[in-house]
């Protein structure tokens, strides 16, 4: 009897696990795809570009979406992100003691009118 106690109290320790990386790599991620349109898209040498506000509210939005992932940031601030695969900028952040931050953010590819970008942490 408390072999198959301890075997279901293993096997649910298990579950949850399971369940927290899952939880973590779908809430996680740094990577996003965004659609260039007349409120997201703005110009950079000539090249079509997401618009900084856009890169960095949604970095600030997923920086830190989970106690154990990221720091928590405020006031993320980005320059226009051209259109480009490889096209890098640095965002800037500042954590609640308020110390400065750098995010480097890139773009992984371009495929027609959607841009996928990603950020580090």
């Amino acid at each position: 009897m408390q072999r198959k106690t301890l075997i279901s109290i293993g096997g649910a320790v298990a579950v949850v696990l399971a369940g927290g990386v899952v939880l973590t790599y779908t809430l996680g991620g740094s990577e996003s795809t965004t659609h260039l349109d007349s409120t997201s898209s703005a110009t950079v040498d000539g090249h079509k570009a997401l618009a900084g506000n856009i890169v960095g509210g949604r970095t600030e939005s997923k920086f830190h979406v989970l106690p154990w992932v990221g720091t928590a940031v405020k006031d993320v601030t980005c320059p226009d992100l051209k259109a480009v695969a490889g096209a890098k900028v640095t965002c800037t952040a500042k954590e609640d003691d308020g110390k400065e931050l750098s995010i480097p953010v890139s773009v992984v590819k371009v495929d027609g009118s959607a841009v996928t970008w990603k950020f580090e942490r």
